[in-house]
């Protein structure tokens, strides 16, 4: 789903700029965009898995429906939060310890996920793929060094994510949801041969703003809290905004910058970036609903339908983004708010099958072209040094919705 951060959209950039590579001789090596593909698509595919599954896994782990959704905001709490800390580690440490720290956490994770027999067992296995991904993700958009070779990458993602509620539908009637839960684990494929271009990176210079990063974590982890406890989440995320407020004050220059606070074009792209994101998370699991209720619609015909749905919204995203720097930003943010609206307006009302597929599209649309043009918004909006940072704080902003969505979902459905 993401993130990307955990979804069917392309991946948001959200580290520094790239870590050189070498051959014995120092002269500089690309990694093979394939390895690059298959190392971070697959933790899309792993996100979006349980769309279609939720009443299996509840069933098996003997909870409620509404419960094992805890299974995909956990998913993407941890993509949200682990994305600029582990591309702070790459920053700092260099991509080997990168690897093998997300190998570790996406191997554990899965095996976690493959023995629990509890709720509790599972989201820590989750958590634990979901930070693994996270850090892939990070390493194979660092590792890109071109815009064409970062393209090959989004669309490995988008076709992933767009793949995963019928993939996983199909592996837990074949085998198991578990089985399901594991695809994620296809890119440690990919990390023998990423780690063989990779180099020695001495440590990053100044302090690691332990503080001001623990404060933004908290501080999302609240907000995602909202659709679930509105009032203690609510009181934790004002008195940690306060908190991190001071701490920006104090350390302007710190894990989240005041300059960004400052720019009302970084404010605007990361809070609509958020809000479409959220809205197509909460289509992608409220629409099969929908689809079974409204129109009769069998698991199979959903998860297809979806695909292709998806797989059409992320190509004409691509349009958008490709034309964006010709229509200016004005422009692209109508263009997304509109389609934006009428995706919420036409689900809420339509009581046909294809409309309520129109729907989920249009949302990815506007999720997928948010991720690619307003990322781009949010980087130029300061100066080239904190450009990275920018990026990445917008990723939360975006992964954010991620959370939201499946909380939403059970507020107006599950529950």
């Amino acid at each position: 789903m993401s993130s990307t951060t955990a979804s069917a959209t392309a991946p948001t950039t959200t580290v520094t700029t790239p870590v050189a590579t070498t051959t014995g001789t120092d002269t500089p090596r690309q990694v093979p965009v394939f390895w690059l593909a298959l190392l971070a698509a697959p933790v899309a595919a792993g996100a979006n898995a349980p769309v279609l599954i939720l009443p299996d896994i509840a069933r098996s782990l003997g909870v409620a429906t509404a419960t094992a959704t805890w299974l995909v905001t956990a998913f993407a709490w941890a993509m949200a939060a682990g994305t600029p800390l582990l591309a702070a580690l790459l920053r700092r440490r260099g991509l080997k310890p990168l690897l093998r720290l997300s190998s570790a956490l996406v191997l554990g994770g899965t095996a976690l996920v493959a023995i629990a027999p509890w709720l509790p067992v599972a989201l820590a296995g989750r958590v634990a793929q979901s930070l693994g991904g996270a850090g892939l993700v990070a390493a194979a958009m660092n590792l890109a060094g071109s815009a064409r070779r970062m393209g090959v990458i989004s669309s490995g993602f988008g076709v992933m994510g767009a793949a995963g509620p019928l993939l996983g539908a199909t592996l837990t009637d074949a085998v198991s949801w578990r089985l399901a839960f594991a695809v994620s684990a296809i890119a440690l494929l990919a990390v023998p041969a990423v780690a063989r271009y990779a180099r020695s990176t001495p440590p990053g210079e100044g302090r690691f703003d332990a503080r001001g990063a623990a404060l933004l974590i908290a501080l999302a982890t609240s907000l995602i809290l909202l659709p679930t406890a509105p009032l203690p989440a609510l009181a934790a995320a004002l008195l940690t905004a306060v908190l991190l407020t001071l701490h920006v004050r104090n350390r302007p220059e710190g894990f989240v910058p005041a300059g960004l606070l400052r720019s009302p074009v970084f404010l605007t792209s990361a809070a609509l970036g958020a809000t479409l994101s959220t809205t197509y998370f909460t289509l992608l699991f409220t629409v099969p609903t929908l689809l079974q209720d409204r129109a009769g619609w069998s698991k199979g015909a959903i998860g297809t339908g979806q695909l292709v749905t998806l797989l059409i919204a992320s190509a004409l995203s691509w349009l958008l983004a490709a034309s964006s720097a010709r229509l200016g930003r004005t422009a692209v943010r109508t263009v997304l708010l509109t389609v934006g609206a009428t995706a919420v307006a036409t689900a809420v009302f339509a009581g046909s099958g294809l409309l309520l597929l129109l729907a989920a599209g249009a949302a990815a649309f506007t999720a997928t072209g948010a991720n690619a043009t307003l990322s781009v918004h949010a980087a130029t909006s300061t100066t080239p040094a904190q450009r990275p940072t920018a990026i990445g704080l917008f990723a939360l902003s975006y992964q954010l919705g991620g959370a939201f969505g499946p909380g939403i979902t059970t507020l107006l459905i599950l529950t």
